[in-house]
């Protein structure tokens, strides 16, 4: 996250708050993963759910239409359908 802000010529002190407040957010969200976790195991997985389809709507919506324009072939498409399927499979481990 810092590489990408500093290179594009943000200042350093710019950077350095931007990385702590995501840090701090994260923490934040962590704790009360944490508090709201322990309370049983089905909240757990409808937390884990809702965070898997909403990763597979940004890589459905964003990536794949991206990498079908850069690399113009059924690779990347057969690839990603590969990648779901074994995602499917681990989870039934």
């Amino acid at each position: 996250m810092a590489v990408p802000m500093k290179n594009g010529g943000m200042k350093k002190s710019k950077v350095i708050f931007y990385v702590l407040l995501s840090g701090i957010t994260t923490g934040i969200g962590a704790f009360f993963g944490a508090i709201i976790g322990s309370i049983s195991e089905t909240i757990i997985s409808i937390c884990l759910s809702f965070a898997a389809g909403a990763m597979l709507y940004i890589v459905s919506g964003e990536l794949i239409p991206e990498s079908n324009k850069l690399y113009k072939g059924r690779m990347s498409a057969i690839g990603n359908m590969i990648g779901f399927i074994i995602g499917i499979f681990v989870t039934k481990l």
